[in-house]
């Protein structure tokens, strides 16, 4: 019972270790902060997961997700696509092949949402600003990116500092839609540059931070700011006529995470969650365990003989007669014990048997006569056996 014992508290232990880390796991992911700003995964302030539950519990709309790194967009017709908290320099070094397939996804009657992620003051130049080199005649020039096409650059307006922390500015509607008059913006990126296709919806000053573009039978909406679609913001500073407005007339809503980092590989764990095939691994996990504990030890308790300790183990029949020769015989009388039963057994037939029996009784009465000390009962018997043997061997057979 013992040895069961220890198992028990091994297994026991091993049981809350693995409780345990499950439960941290978790509490961890509930909190969200393992994943980046303004991702539809986080629940804190930074994340937006209440805009993306929001939006899937709309009547007639659905929700999802895009982790794919394929740079692929769905089709166009009634569907939106969000890309939060976008980077300058993202947008800056966007592909060209990227810009063509946004081309295409927009031309095919699709809206995409594209917030930055907000920054509040520029850059400052270095102090020994580096000369840039000559460019080189012979060199081609690069085609224009899809993004001058689209004519909307960007830049940095500092924000104003309070002690630590950058304080918002207010921003303007000029759009004449029903929207608030005046939001507050917490970035300081703001439109240059703009083409004349670009509707201003909201302006800081005289510098756009919210834009709108027709693109073929689809829609381009730019935001320099992404707070406004924030868990915060949807709790202290929701406006959802705008939202509304963002979503448009789509049936379908994709909240972009691959851009953010969040991406889902295609492998064996994958595959076991699209298929929900988590409790039959557990159960394989369970019957390898039983396997392996019932070939370490036996499931039957073992059985104890109630005489085990009287048994005793038997010899055979040699050593029986070899043990009851020693305790019957001396050892000074032997050889005769054995020349007597040899005697008795020997043929007493033909010349030959007698001179064989005389011969033998020659060497035993030798051996008879000496001293005990002298004697040596083996040496006679190997006498005897050379005799008999030679005899034997030239009888005719």
């Amino acid at each position: 019972m013992k040895r069961y014992v220890s198992t028990i508290v091994l297994l026991v232990c091993a049981a809350g270790l693995t409780y345990g880390i499950i439960q941290l796991l978790s509490l961890r992911f509930e909190l969200s902060d393992v994943y980046p700003p303004y991702s539809s995964l986080r629940s804190d302030p930074l994340g937006a997961m209440a805009l993306f539950e929001s939006v899937g519990s709309i009547p007639g709309v659905a929700a999802r997700r895009d982790y794919s790194t394929s740079n692929v967009m769905p089709e166009g017709r009634e569907t939106t696509v969000f890309l939060l908290a976008l980077s300058m320099q993202e947008w800056r070094h966007l592909s060209e092949e990227t810009f063509a397939e946004i081309n295409r996804f927009v031309a095919g009657g699709g809206r995409l949402v594209v917030s930055m992620f907000p920054e509040s003051i520029r850059e400052r130049p270095p102090l020994s600003p580096v000369t840039p080199e000559p460019p080189d005649p012979n060199e081609k020039p690069k085609a224009t990116p899809y993004r001058d096409r689209w004519g909307a650059e960007m830049e940095i307006v500092d924000l104003k500092k309070s002690g630590e922390v950058y304080g918002p500015v207010r921003v303007n509607n000029v759009s004449g839609l029903h929207f608030p008059d005046y939001i507050d913006w917490h970035s300081g990126i703001v439109f240059t540059k703009l083409n004349a296709d670009w509707k201003p919806i909201y302006m800081r000053g005289t510098d756009p931070v919210v834009v709108e573009r027709r693109l073929g039978s689809g829609s381009v909406v730019l935001a320099t700011d992404s707070y406004f679609l924030s868990n915060e913001a949807m709790l202290k500073d929701r406006h959802a006529d705008m939202l509304a407005w963002l979503i448009g007339p789509s049936h379908g809503v994709i909240f972009d995470e691959a851009h953010l980092g969040v991406t889902e590989s295609r492998g064996m764990a994958t595959l076991i969650r699209s298929y929900r095939l988590q409790w039959f691994i557990a159960s394989l996990l369970l019957l390898a365990g039983l396997f392996i504990w019932k070939n370490s030890s036996s499931l039957i308790p073992p059985y104890v003989e109630k005489d085990a300790e009287q048994y005793v183990a038997g010899k055979d029949a040699a050593s029986g007669f070899v043990n009851l020769l020693r305790r019957n015989v001396p050892k000074t009388e032997l050889l005769a014990a054995c020349f007597a039963e040899w005697k008795k057994s020997a043929p007493l037939v033909g010349k030959r048997a007698a001179e064989r029996i005389q011969h033998a009784e020659t060497v035993f009465n030798s051996e008879n006569v000496l001293a005990a000390k002298q004697r040596d009962p083996v040496r006679a018997y190997r006498a005897i056996a050379a005799i008999l043997q030679t005899h034997n061997s030239k009888e005719p057979k």
